[in-house]
C-alpha cells in the first residue's frame, strides 16, 4: 500500500482541486440564477448548469477527496497527525457543510423557492476560499505540530 502512497496524495489534491472549483463556482451561478425569472429560459438553462456541477463534479469530487484523503492519512500513519490534521479536518467538515448548502440550494432553485439575494450568494461565495487558506495552511506549514 506505501507503494501507491504518493499516488493517493495525488490524487486526493486533484479531488480537492476539482471540489474546491465547483464549490467557487456553484454560489456564482446562484447570483446570476437569482435574477432569472421562474420557468423562464434562463432559469431553466441554470437549473441544469447548476445540476450538471453539483452530479458530475461537486459529487464526485468530494467522495474522492475523503476517500483519497483518509487513506493517505492511514499510510501516513494516523498517529503521526497532529493538531494541525485536526484543524484541518475540522475545515473539512465545515466545507462538506457548505456543500451541502450549495445541493440544497440547487433543489430550491429547481422548486423556484429560492429565498436568497444575489448580495448574499457573493458573499458567501468567499467561503470556500478562505476554508482551503486554512487547511493548505494546516497540511503545508503544519503550526501546531
Amino acid at each position: 500500500m506505501e507503494d501507491y502512497f504518493l499516488w493517493y496524495k495525488s490524487i486526493h489534491i486533484i479531488s480537492v482541486i476539482f471540489w474546491m472549483a465547483a464549490m467557487l463556482y456553484m454560489p456564482r451561478l446562484f447570483v446570476y440564477h437569482v435574477d432569472a425569472k421562474k420557468d423562464s429560459e434562463m432559469d431553466k438553462t441554470f437549473q441544469v448548469m447548476e445540476n450538471r456541477l453539483l452530479k458530475f463534479i461537486m459529487n464526485p469530487a468530494m467522495i474522492l477527496t475523503y476517500f483519497f484523503g483518509f487513506l493517505t492519512a492511514y499510510v501516513y500513519g494516523m498517529v503521526a497527525l497532529g493538531a494541525w490534521f485536526h484543524i484541518k479536518m475540522l475545515v473539512v467538515l465545515i466545507l462538506t457543510i457548505f456543500h451541502a448548502f450549495l445541493a440544497r440550494s440547487v433543489k430550491a432553485f429547481a422548486r423556484g423557492e429560492n429565498s436568497y439575494s444575489k448580495r448574499f450568494f457573493k458573499i458567501i461565495n468567499e467561503v470556500p476560499a478562505i476554508l482551503i487558506i486554512i487547511a493548505v495552511i494546516m497540511v503545508v506549514i503544519k503550526p501546531f505540530e
